[in-house]
C-alpha cells in the first residue's frame, strides 16, 4: 500500500445485512483498506435484529482494516434509517431492534394518521406521512404488544446512533436520520412535543440531533475499537443521505438505488411536503432536503423469484404481456403492507425467462413512477438517472431501467457509496468543507453513461393498470361472494 496523501479517515456503512468499513485518503477519497462482517435479521412476521451484533460486526469489519484504522483522523457512520433500538439504564438493548423494513406496525400507522389530523396535517408538519417504516409507528406497535419493553426502556436510538453513541458516550443524532423518525418536525427543525405527548415517548429519552458539520464527539478511551483515543467522530447519518453525500448530489441530479429496498431521491432547496405519502420529505446531511420515495422489495425479491424459478439473476427474456408485482415482503411504494406477490397474465407458453423479466419490472415500476413526484419543478428531467446500490451492476437491473425509464442512465465505479459519504462527512471536519463538495473532488460519480432508449410506455401502463384492478387483493381487503 502506499502512503497516503492526506490525513486518513473512516466510513461505516451499517446496512441490514451487514457492516462495512472504509478506510479512505480524505485528499484523493483512494480506498486503502476495507473491511466487512455480516449481521443476522429475523425471519416470520417481524423484522429485528440485536444491535450488539452491529458492533460486534463493526469491530470485525475495522480489524480486517488493519493498522490503516487505528492511523484515522475521524470517523463517522451512515446507518439503515428508521430501526427503533430500545435501551435500558445501562446501555443495553431491552429486545431486538425494530428494521425498517418490519411492517407490523400497519394497524398502529393508519391510527397514528387518523388521530394527528390526517395525511395533509403529518406532512405539513413532519415533511411526511408516516407509513409502516418510520420510527414513530414502530413504537406504538411496541407500547400496544409489549408495554414491559417500553417501561424498561431509558433511551430510544436510531441504529448509527447506538453505534456513534458506543464510540462517544454521546448521545447524538443528526437531521437526516432524526427526519425518519416521525417525530421530529421537518417545519420546526426539532423533537415535535405533541407527537411524543401523543404516542408516551418522553423527550429525554432522545438524543440531542447535532448541526452539519458539527463534532459529535471524539472515541473514548474505554472502547475496543482500532481507534486511536481521542479521533474525532462525525454526526453520522442515515443510509441514504450518507449515499447522497458520497455522489456529491447538487440539488436535482435523480438517484436510484437499487438494494434490499429500492430507493429514488434527489436533493433539494425546497421543504419537501407530499400529502399522499409517496414520498418522504426526508432532511439531507448538510442543510438540505432529500425527497425520497422507497419500496421494500427491490434485489432480494428479484433473487427470490430467480431461485424460486431455478434461475440465474441474468437469465431474462423479453416480456410477452405477464405481469408480477414482487411484493413479497409487503410493499411501503404503493402503500400495501399487507399485499404479497401477484402474477397476472401467465399463458402456456409463457417462460421462465419472461417471468424473471416480470419481476424486474415490477420492481422497478414503482420507482419511476415514484420519481416525477421526488424532483421539484428545477430539476433537469432530461439528465442522466445515477444508478447505485447492488443492483446497479447487474445488466439485467440496467437494462430494465434504461428501458423504463426513457433516460440515460450513469453508473458510477465507486463502490459503497454509503460508506463513502460517511467517509467524505469524517472528511468535512477536518478540512472545513462541504462533504458533497469533498466527494465531488473525490469524483465519485465518475463511470460509463448507457444512452437513451424509447421509454417502454406499453408495459408501465400495463402494470399500472394491473395494479390498480388489484387493489383489494393487495390491500388485504376480505373477499367478498
Amino acid at each position: 500500500m502506499s502512503a497516503a496523501e492526506g490525513p486518513l479517515v473512516v466510513g461505516v456503512d451499517t446496512s441490514t445485512q451487514s457492516t462495512k468499513a472504509l478506510v479512505v485518503d480524505a485528499s484523493t477519497g483512494r480506498v486503502v483498506a476495507s473491511g466487512q462482517a455480516p449481521h443476522t435479521v429475523s425471519a416470520g412476521a417481524g423484522r429485528e435484529s440485536d444491535p450488539r451484533q452491529w458492533w460486534d460486526a463493526l469491530c470485525e469489519a475495522l480489524s480486517q482494516c488493519g493498522d490503516a484504522a487505528y492511523e484515522a483522523a475521524a470517523v463517522s457512520i451512515g446507518g439503515q434509517q428508521h430501526g427503533l433500538v430500545t435501551l435500558d439504564g445501562r446501555g443495553e438493548p431491552v429486545r431486538p431492534a425494530l428494521l425498517w423494513n418490519d411492517v407490523r406496525s400497519a394497524p398502529q400507522t393508519r391510527r397514528l394518521i387518523d388521530e394527528l389530523g390526517g395525511p395533509k396535517a403529518w406532512a405539513e408538519r413532519t415533511g411526511s406521512v408516516p407509513s409502516t417504516s418510520f420510527t414513530v409507528t414502530k413504537w406504538a406497535w411496541l407500547a400496544e404488544h409489549e408495554p414491559e419493553a417500553i417501561r424498561a426502556t431509558r433511551a430510544v436510538r436510531l441504529p448509527h446512533d447506538y453505534l456513534t453513541e458506543r464510540l462517544t458516550g454521546q448521545d447524538t443524532t443528526d437531521r437526516g436520520d432524526a427526519s425518519g423518525t416521525g417525530w421530529w418536525a421537518s417545519a420546526t427543525e426539532a423533537y415535535d412535543d405533541e407527537i411524543l405527548a401523543h404516542v408516551g415517548l418522553d423527550p429525554a429519552l432522545l438524543p440531542r440531533v447535532v448541526r452539519p458539520g458539527e463534532i459529535a464527539g471524539t472515541v473514548r478511551d474505554s472502547h475496543d475499537l482500532p481507534f486511536s483515543k481521542g479521533t474525532l467522530v462525525a454526526p453520522g447519518t442515515g443510509d441514504n443521505a450518507a449515499a447522497a453525500l458520497g455522489l456529491g448530489l447538487r440539488p436535482g441530479t435523480p438517484v436510484l438505488s437499487l438494494g434490499t429496498s429500492g430507493t429514488v431521491y434527489a436533493v433539494s432547496k425546497r421543504r419537501p411536503a407530499d400529502p399522499t405519502g409517496t414520498v418522504a420529505g426526508f432532511a439531507d446531511a448538510h442543510g438540505d432536503w432529500l425527497p425520497l420515495a422507497c419500496t421494500l422489495n427491490c434485489t432480494l425479491a428479484v433473487d427470490r423469484v430467480a431461485a424460486l424459478l431455478g434461475l440465474d439473476r441474468e437469465a431474462v427474456e423479453p416480456s410477452s404481456g405477464v405481469t408480477l408485482l414482487p411484493y413479497l415482503d409487503g410493499e411501503r411504494t404503493p402503500a400495501l403492507p399487507a399485499a404479497s406477490g401477484l402474477l397476472y397474465g401467465l399463458r402456456h407458453d409463457t417462460t421462465g425467462g419472461q417471468l424473471l423479466q416480470a419481476s424486474y419490472d415490477g420492481a422497478v415500476h414503482a420507482l419511476l413512477e415514484a420519481l416525477d413526484l421526488v424532483l421539484d419543478e428545477d430539476a433537469d428531467r432530461t439528465a442522466p438517472l445515477l444508478l447505485i446500490g447492488g443492483g446497479a451492476r447487474g445488466r439485467a437491473w440496467q437494462e430494465t431501467v434504461r428501458r423504463l425509464s426513457g433516460r440515460p442512465v450513469q453508473i458510477p465505479e465507486a463502490k459503497e457509496l454509503v460508506a463513502l459519504g460517511a467517509a467524505a462527512q469524517a472528511a468535512g471536519l477536518l478540512t472545513g468543507e462541504d462533504p458533497a463538495a469533498v466527494a465531488r473532488r473525490w469524483n465519485t460519480t465518475a463511470g460509463p453513461v448507457l444512452d437513451a432508449v424509447e421509454r417502454d410506455e406499453e408495459t408501465m401502463a400495463r402494470i399500472s393498470g394491473v395494479l390498480s384492478d388489484a387493489a383489494p387483493l393487495l390491500e388485504g381487503a376480505p373477499r367478498t361472494r
